[in-house]
């Protein structure tokens, strides 16, 4: 058994998420932020990668939401580099980050899950379902993202094309890592869409 996965993030019209030197970009329209302040509260838990803590920094909570309420925040984070003052160690909300064996570091407000040295993210989403998490929404970034697809775990992908151009052959895209995800690539169905202020959201169904 493990939790169910859903990843939703946004990328530009040029498919990036952040410029070339990982600087954050607004790409999302106020409709799409209204829509994800509502999806946080569908799911048990909030998951990004280190990578998205320290270069955005955010809260991974829901505006106006007591912390009983809020989803638990994961971050991945192989070796550590979670800094103390990140706003994901506030009271807001609880906090897990799944950090590899080799890492001794612990943090304040955060239970720490230690997996093998290599980060099986199979293993990470099982401890956390044992932990009773039932539902995980990834928001990020790519790395992440793609470490999800690779290991065949997701069950729906969302994502909100904005109506902005960001370019750069070395800017993050919505699902980066080396190489293939899968041999061939990994077919999507369909499974609609909806215009959303300037941009639109694309519902896809992984095939495995």
């Amino acid at each position: 058994m493990r939790p169910f996965i859903h990843v939703n993030c946004a990328m530009s019209a040029d498919g990036k998420i952040a410029g070339s030197d990982r600087t954050q970009v607004e790409i999302s329209s106020q409709e799409d932020k209204q829509r994800v302040g509502l999806l946080r509260k569908e799911y048990d838990s909030i998951l990004v990668g280190v990578g998205t803590v320290i270069a955005d920094n955010p809260h991974l909570t829901v505006k106006g939401v007591t912390y009983n309420k809020n989803p638990t925040r994961i971050v991945i984070d192989p070796h550590g580099r979670t800094p103390d003052s990140a706003l994901v160690l506030n009271e807001l909300a609880p906090t897990i980050i799944i950090t590899n064996h080799n890492c001794e570091r612990t943090w304040k407000n955060a239970k720490v899950i230690r997996c093998d040295n290599e980060l099986n993210i199979i293993e990470a989403v099982k401890k956390l379902f044992d932990l009773g998490i039932k539902s995980i929404l990834v928001e990020g970034g790519g790395e992440t993202i793609s470490s999800f697809f690779r290991a065949g775990i997701v069950d729906k992908y969302t994502i909100f094309v904005g109506n902005i151009i960001i370019g750069g052959k070395n800017s993050p895209t919505p699902v980066d890592g080396l190489g293939w995800v899968k041999k061939n690539g990994l077919n999507l169905q369909f499974e609609g869409s909806n215009v959303l202020g300037d941009g639109v959201l694309l519902a896809y169904k992984p095939i495995y």
